[in-house]
């Protein structure tokens, strides 16, 4: 399975208000949107993220308040490897909205949420667990489903699929 091209024609999606908030508060910070499904993916430059957050959460004609889930795929061998995947939701518009932020394989590392939205702790702490990804100033990024002496995370697709031996 090869990984989906980011980048959409921009200038086709300013027509979503929530692509055009991104780009008026920092353009450089979008990588690119797709709009498949009747669903909307805005990708965002990793440095970036807490700010689209915290910009999509403070926008009054879009308030997405509420953050309902954060996944993440294992593109490998592809790179940037990682694809961490926020689902954000607002209880105002009734509308959800997916920000994925790409990462590489030699350091998967992105800002923590938890500021923003203190519910991302156990979203966050998973996707550490189970993708190894990690969540700079995260207050407790511990394993939340896996043993603590476990070695290795087991959703990445390099994982031993007996484990280690």
């Amino acid at each position: 399975m090869a990984l989906e091209p980011a980048v959409t024609d921009l200038e086709q999606l300013k027509s979503h208000a929530e692509v055009a908030c991104l780009l008026a508060w920092n353009a450089a910070a979008v990588e690119g949107a797709k709009f498949d499904r009747n669903e909307l993916s805005i990708y965002v430059e990793r440095t970036a993220l807490r700010g689209a957050c915290t910009t999509l959460k403070n926008d009054a004609a879009l308030h997405y308040d509420a953050l309902a889930d954060i996944t993440c795929v294992d593109w490998l061998p592809n790179d940037p490897r990682f694809e961490v995947i926020y689902q954000l939701f607002s209880t105002v518009t009734k509308k959800y909205l997916r920000l994925k932020v790409r990462l590489s394989g030699d350091n998967p590392a992105v800002d923590s949420l938890t500021p923003i939205w203190p519910g991302a702790n156990f979203f966050e702490r998973e996707v550490f667990d189970l993708f190894g990804v990690r969540f700079n100033e995260h207050p407790n990024l511990t394993r939340i489903m896996m043993p603590d002496n476990w070695e290795g995370h087991p959703l990445r697709k390099d994982y031993p699929v007996e484990g280690y031996r």
